[in-house]
């Protein structure tokens, strides 16, 4: 399982979730994105499915198979969410999750808060997502750091970078830095957009290169 995880809220962590799932489908990988953010859950509407069912059915017992949502004309991705669920009943519906054959992307809570280290710690490995500001990459490399505790190492960064677009605003993410902060490579740069970014063409083609690149890896 991968975790999809942010130091700060409003990084794009859920639309990387699903743009990966999304490029996975795509390529014919079975993925299911499951939504373990408990207080903020959006996963249902950036994916455009009901709330329920969700992880409360999966620490009630029931098969992931049976409680994952198909968005419209996403036939290959299946969907988890979360509505009604306390804090201490995620881990039993996370370890649910291990029975579904294809991958598994946890949409975690963002930070370092013990809701964030409860999906990590179900995780195998941590994929971070981050704008190239300082704070917020201040902010992940705590995450980073925590999800290497845990047991969940990071395996790469996912960059919302607004130069992407205009290469002259702002600052970029270069690799030596993000492995010697973040203790990983980046694995994609993002264009920052904020109408619709799943329905961008630049945006798409973004997460399709770089599931590919994850799944390389055997994620």
């Amino acid at each position: 399982m991968l975790a999809i995880a942010s130091g700060k809220g409003g990084c794009g962590k859920t639309t990387t979730a699903v743009g990966l799932a999304r490029a996975l489908a795509h390529d014919g990988h079975a993925p299911l994105v499951a939504d373990a953010d408990h207080e903020m859950p959006d996963l249902h509407f950036v994916a455009d499915v009901p709330r329920t069912p969700g992880l409360p059915a999966l620490a009630d017992g029931d098969r992931p198979a049976t409680v994952a949502r198909t968005p419209v004309g996403d036939r290959d991705l299946a969907v988890v969410p979360t509505a009604g669920i306390s804090a201490e009943r995620v881990p039993a519906a996370l370890d649910r999750l291990g029975q579904w054959d294809g991958p598994v992307l946890i949409d975690c809570p963002a930070g370092v808060a013990r809701d964030a280290a409860r999906p990590l710690r179900a995780a195998d490995e941590t994929l971070l997502v981050t704008s190239p500001d300082p704070q917020t990459l201040r902010d992940t490399a705590k995450t980073a750091a925590m999800a290497r505790t845990l047991g969940a190492a990071p395996v790469g960064v996912v960059v919302i970078d607004r130069s992407v677009e205009r290469p002259t605003d702002g600052v970029r993410l270069s690799q030596p830095t993000a492995r010697s902060l973040l203790g990983c490579p980046v694995i994609a740069r993002v264009p920052a957009v904020s109408d619709r970014p799943l329905g961008t063409d630049r945006v798409r083609t973004a997460y399709r290169k770089a599931a590919r690149k994850l799944f390389k890896r055997n994620i």
